[in-house]
């Protein structure tokens, strides 16, 4: 896309007086935050972490179980951090889409899009039990293709998955896709009808925080878990102003340092980017369409995903994945007008129709992600400490049947979900500095030299696909 200096400016102005802060965090409707542990606590399972990992661990916990004594700590406030901040898209599957699933598990794809399904089920069930208010609308995600070699790649994934016996998906042509959303840059796309929903981000973490509460979880905010070490036949967690002893612990900390130190090579922390308009009125709406308010993402290695809030406005986010040297994780990332300003001309790119709208929010936050893109997850301490991270920005929805896992592996139980080679296996570790950040660079510019380059790769992501490795957010 050649960038004017009138559409330069135009951008500019559209972010006049946009707030740094994510849109969704700023509801009225965010709860107070609970004290924070002082003193000694026991507990039968204490849960570290209190994004979607930590919630859906604690919540399924007590429903499977609900004499069980439990604690969930989070260092911050609840959904403070990537569950508060993402797109909203609660997709059914757990292994980053279709053709990650087909890459990596062949043998038991169908399985596990059997699985993605009910647990996507399991989740609008559980917001209905619990009457959380978060804005589900199961709409379904179109990926957009805005290049030719896109559109085939959309053809040859909807093949493959029709062979294969795998339903819900309806490829669209150009003047199909027009007609549910219209934009001069699509050529094409296709459309999973049922297995995405969106959602309000932040409201679903609050609405676990209460689903928890009310089933007897005891929660502490601003507590984070400093260490952890075995303590007679049960496990220790020390916080700023107490300790925790806990029969089992479940870490749903993600992209912050793990409390088991030999996992941190197999996550490095990602930055992502968003902008949310100012609500569009009708004739605005009218020209883009838009009527069955699908999410969306387009089809390039650096991608864009963008989708209507309730409130009408448009969240459009992506591109970016920034990686800061050694995989820090600062507050000061959170916030990156050059990205911003990118964003925003693509945005214009894309709905031209749209002159003129501005952008009421951006914001960033960090997403762990791992060389399969997908999770991983484990044992440790003798089976004391269970584990789940890496989801690579789709834990909206996999992060549940995570909970589920550390859950059957704490028990001790093989389980359907257990004996999966894609929960028996990890990913390849990423590589100490400074190999890791030369190794992300040269891939981020092949990534885009691909886009610019009708999809082909060249050798170095040739030789990553070869080994398994990758990088994406």
């Amino acid at each position: 896309m050649a960038v004017t200096r009138a559409m330069k400016s135009a951008a500019r102005q559209s972010l006049a007086g946009a707030k740094p802060v994510p849109f969704w965090l700023e509801d009225p409707g965010r709860p107070e935050a609970l004290p924070a542990l002082t003193g000694d606590e026991k507990c039968g399972l204490l849960v570290v972490g209190g994004g979607y990992s930590g919630l859906w661990t604690a919540l399924v916990a007590k429903e499977r179980e609900p004499g069980r004594d439990v604690v969930l700590i989070e260092g911050k406030e609840i959904g403070w951090a990537a569950s508060g901040r993402n797109g909203g898209f609660c997709a059914a599957s757990l292994t980053h889409g279709l053709g990650n699933g087909l890459a990596r598990w062949p043998d038991e794809l169908a399985r596990l899009e059997e699985l993605g399904a009910a647990n996507l089920d399991a989740i609008e069930a559980a917001v209905a039990r619990y009457k959380i208010d978060c804005d589900f609308e199961r709409t379904g995600e179109i990926d957009v293709a805005t290049e030719p070699h896109q559109l085939e790649e959309l053809h040859e994934m909807y093949e493959e998955a029709t062979n294969l016996g795998f339903g819900g998906l309806e490829l669209l042509d150009e003047e199909a896709l027009r007609a549910e959303v219209d934009s001069p840059t699509f050529l094409g796309g296709l459309w999973d009808r049922d297995g995405v929903a969106m959602l309000h981000p932040a409201k679903l973490a609050w609405g676990l925080k209460q689903g928890c509460l009310d089933l007897g979880v005891r929660i502490y905010e601003h507590t984070p878990g400093l260490s952890l070490a075995r303590v007679g036949t049960g496990m220790g967690v020390r916080t700023p102003y107490g300790k925790i002893r806990a029969e089992h612990v479940a870490l749903g900390t993600n992209v912050f340092p793990s409390l088991v130190k030999r996992l941190r090579p197999y996550t490095v922390p990602v930055y992502d980017y968003a902008l949310m308009t100012e609500p569009l009125n009708a004739a605005q709406l009218a020209s883009i369409g838009w009527h069955r308010r699908q999410g969306l993402g387009d089809s390039a290695n650096q991608f864009h995903y963008f989708r209507l809030s309730a409130d009408n406005r448009i969240l459009w986010g992506g591109y970016d994945a920034i990686y800061q040297y050694g995989g820090k994780v600062r507050t000061e990332y959170d916030d990156r007008p050059e990205t911003y300003a990118k964003l925003a001309e693509q945005f214009f790119h894309c709905f031209p129709q749209l002159e003129g709208l501005r952008f009421s929010h951006a914001w960033g936050g960090a997403i762990d992600t791992c060389s399969r893109f997908s999770a991983f997850f484990g044992t440790a301490h003798a089976g004391r400490v269970a584990y789940a991270a890496g989801y690579t920005g789709l834990g909206v929805g996999a992060t549940r049947f995570g909970a589920e896992v550390m859950l059957d592996l704490l028990a001790g139980e093989r389980t359907e979900r257990t004996e999966l080679e894609m929960v028996r296996t990890k990913p390849l570790p990423f590589p100490p500095e400074p190999v890791a950040w030369a190794g992300i660079g040269i891939t981020k510019w092949s990534l885009a030299r691909a886009d610019e380059n009708g999809g082909r790769r060249n050798l170095w992501l040739k030789a990553m696909d070869r080994v398994g490795l990758g990088f994406d957010s």
